[in-house]
């Protein structure tokens, strides 16, 4: 069987390695390099505890997130590359009463669902990461959560993509024909014939929606994340305040996140996304007033209406099959995608999960 893959962000790369690695032929077209549009400024939060903001969205990011350590071991393997990859847990930041309560909520509902976690206080939290903000007045630790590398993780994943056979075109779908026989992507390069086209194109996937279909299926939501430089780690964890989040890497390096800016198509860094995240981390972890400034990145995020993914057939074009709006949780959600989608396709099987994200 011979799959289409448009985009080659983090969800379809996953697609493209979980179909090859099951034997499909796979091509996968995007006009730039693997991992360069929305993952490219993705923070790579693996959260799905503070992220599943409805009991869809828990679901599927809980789901995925169990996943995530075979992944990161077939994608290692497949690839030859290491991929940075951590469950260092995540620390919520309370600053005020308010914010300190939501915590103590919080901690109910994991207590609830017997979820290892930790409510304390700001000098608890203090003890824990000395470099935290004394403004700090409660805080929840959740030892499960983590992060990884976004950007190392795609490529990684499309060298495993195509040392399992995928090819990779460098140029834009154009457009996609689907009928009952047999599904087509042109591109400025030529035609591609397969079986079964995957829209997994982010923010554009619109362009290729039915027209009669209203409103669109995902919109772009501009998202600024700061990457800033220390000599050596300033904690253990990932420190998530009510403006920002900090997600620290071996090698010193602190990301720090992100905006959510409602612009369109516009790509543009700017000095009040970057000075408003600036001053949010620093006023969770005032030493980073001397951290050195190394770079902004900004991706477009697709967001749908319900903030759920839009994952499973088209109902107006066949063999098509969307992989789509995954918003602020592309790379969480990347391993359920993959296998939801590679299911759907190569064994006809539709999973539960998909009755969550209908498109």
């Amino acid at each position: 069987m011979t799959i289409l893959v448009v985009g080659a962000g983090i969800i379809g790369c996953a697609v493209a390695h979980e179909l090859a690695s099951r034997g499909a032929r796979v091509h996968i077209f995007d006009p730039r390099d693997p991992g360069l549009g929305a993952t490219g400024a993705s923070a790579g939060i693996l959260a799905p505890r503070i992220e599943g903001h409805s009991a869809e969205l828990l679901k599927l990011g809980v789901c995925s997130h169990a996943l995530y350590d075979q992944f990161i071991s077939r994608v290692s393997r497949d690839s030859g590359a290491p991929v940075e990859y951590q469950r260092n847990g995540t620390l919520q930041i309370a600053m005020t009463g308010d914010e300190g309560r939501a915590l103590a909520a919080l901690a109910e509902q994991l207590a609830d669902a017997g979820v290892q976690h930790t409510l304390m206080d700001g000098e608890e939290a203090r003890r824990l990461e000395p470099q935290l903000s004394e403004r700090a007045q409660a805080a929840l630790l959740v030892p499960e959560h983590g992060y990884v590398a976004a950007r190392v993780l795609t490529g990684a994943l499309a060298r495993a993509a195509s040392n399992r056979g995928a090819t990779f075109m460098k140029t834009a779908a154009e457009r996609i024909i689907a009928t009952e026989a047999a599904a087509r992507v042109d591109t400025a390069a030529g035609a591609f014939d397969g079986d079964a086209v995957i829209i997994a194109s982010g923010s554009w996937s619109a362009r290729f929606a039915d027209p009669e279909v209203s409103p669109a299926p995902v919109k772009p939501i501009r998202g600024q994340l700061l990457v800033l430089q220390q000599p050596a780690r300033a904690v253990s964890r990932i420190a998530w305040g009510a403006r920002c989040y900090l997600v620290p890497w071996n090698d010193g390096s602190m990301l720090v996140g992100a905006t959510v800016e409602d612009v369109g198509f516009d790509e543009t860094a700017t000095a009040s996304g970057v000075s408003a995240l600036l001053a949010a981390a620093i006023d969770l972890m005032p030493a980073l007033e001397d951290a050195r400034f190394v770079d902004v990145r900004v991706g477009l995020r697709p967001a749908t209406r319900d903030e759920l993914p839009a994952i499973g057939r088209s109902s107006t074009m066949p063999r098509v099959v969307y992989a789509t709006g995954h918003y602020r949780n592309g790379v969480l959600l990347a391993p359920l995608t993959a296998q939801v989608v590679a299911d759907l396709v190569l064994d006809d099987r539709a999973r539960t999960e998909l009755t969550l994200t209908s498109p």
